[in-house]
């Protein structure tokens, strides 16, 4: 996950760090200020990443613009901190455990089923998504760079679920849905309900943030169009992700902000959902009913899921070596190199229950790190920013947990 929330400490008010009364700023212990490059080359890589130039000028597929952002924003933190003499790497609680979860994945080759593979696979995606998950931490350590991030993502997120409702408007499908966008994570319509499920908190948090009218109009209708998109993709796991994110703030909003700001989300939602395609409901209906999926599907994923839960408890200690699920499942329920649908189940049965573990310990010290900072925040004037933002991570980090039971996406955040 490349969530990777800042520390309660560092995002503390400057009293309660001493032992004193909430003080009005949030920072941690004084330091030298940081490069900016590394923030900016960040936001560089993640607009590459979701919408690539290449896809509008294909002459620019040579260059690799993205991987030249992630190394120059890798670089040029950790010259930053050797220039100030810091350390390169700040060991905190949630990238000790992912040190952990790696040294296990490495650790396991000599059992993989195929070990070159995982080799390949370590060195080829999932190092890359560390480095990020790192980088992400190091450089996003104030409450507006916090607060970049999140209009970076938001305004990304604009263009992908246009483009998705422009899809549908024309009647571009592909086996009776809408293709996704063309990019690395959002290349089909499960994917890019995925990835605008994780960004629509950030950007609810702005809405709630918000005092000009005006700006806040044009959130609720980015809001409008990730929503519209959601559904469109016709994603089961985007419904239920979508349903948990939207339940989640109709809490806090009765809670923080008075029943008017729930009957205004409830409008808000009816308006979204009045969109709905035809079948749509049919389709949501096979997450309890698989066997009325008419496509299989459901059927499939149901199987692939029964066979991965069986191979973990034939391997509970080694499973089939990192990024080999496919292989395994081959071998448990006949050849069809599908991978699980379930990224709890795709890290127990690649790297059986202790790397199941050591991921469930990362997604509870990511949880914790984004809920503290909310109960730091909470009530302290002038702190509602860090609040809501934190209260935005956090809403994330729920919806890929609630996303996590029918993806295949264990590496890729």
């Amino acid at each position: 996950m490349t969530r990777n929330n800042p520390r309660a400490d560092g995002w503390r008010p400057a009293g309660a760090v001493e032992g004193g009364p909430p003080a009005e700023a949030v920072s941690a212990a004084p330091k030298p200020p940081d490069s900016a490059v590394p923030f900016r080359a960040l936001l560089a890589f993640t607009l590459m990443l979701l919408i690539p130039p290449q896809t509008y000028l294909p002459v620019l597929a040579p260059m690799r613009a993205a991987l030249i952002a992630a190394v120059v924003a890798i670089f040029t933190h950790l010259f930053d901190r050797f220039v100030h003499r810091q350390p390169l790497i700040v060991l905190s609680r949630e990238i000790r455990i992912v040190l952990a979860l790696v040294g296990w994945a490495i650790l396991t080759l000599p059992f993989s089923y195929w070990p070159g593979g995982s080799v390949n696979f370590l060195l080829g995606f999932y190092f890359k998504t560390i480095a990020i998950f790192w980088l992400v931490g190091a450089t996003v350590t104030t409450v507006g760079r916090l607060r970049q991030v999140a209009w970076a993502l938001s305004l990304m997120a604009a263009p992908l679920a246009a483009s998705a409702v422009k899809e549908y408007l024309s009647g571009s499908f592909f086996r009776g849905r809408i293709v996704g966008f063309d990019a690395p994570l959002t290349g089909n319509p499960n994917d890019l309900a995925l990835m605008l499920n994780l960004i629509l908190p950030l950007t609810l948090a702005l809405v709630v943030l918000q005092r000009r009218a005006i700006v806040r109009r044009f959130l609720l209708v980015v809001v409008f169009l990730d929503v519209t998109a959601i559904i469109l993709t016709l994603s089961r796991a985007g419904f239920l992700t979508l349903a948990a994110t939207l339940g989640l703030y109709a809490w806090t909003f009765a809670r923080r902000l008075g029943w008017s700001w729930v009957l205004g989300a409830a409008i808000f939602a009816v308006l979204c959902f009045s969109v709905v395609p035809h079948g749509y409901w049919d389709r949501v209906g096979t997450i309890t009913d698989i066997n009325a999926d008419p496509t299989g599907s459901a059927q499939n994923r149901w199987s692939d899921t029964v066979a991965a839960a069986r191979y973990v408890l034939e391997n509970p200690v080694i499973g089939a070596g990192v990024g080999m699920n496919a292989l395994a499942l081959n071998q448990e329920r006949g050849p069809t190199w599908m991978v699980v649908h379930n990224v709890f189940l795709e890290y127990a049965t690649e790297l059986g229950i202790p790397g199941l573990v050591l991921f469930l310990m990362l997604l509870v010290a990511s949880l914790k790190s984004a809920g503290s900072v909310q109960r730091l925040a909470a009530g302290v004037p002038g702190l509602e920013e860090v609040f809501y933002l934190a209260q935005g991570v956090r809403a994330s980090l729920v919806a890929f947990v609630v996303s996590a039971f029918f993806y295949p996406v264990g590496y890729h955040f």
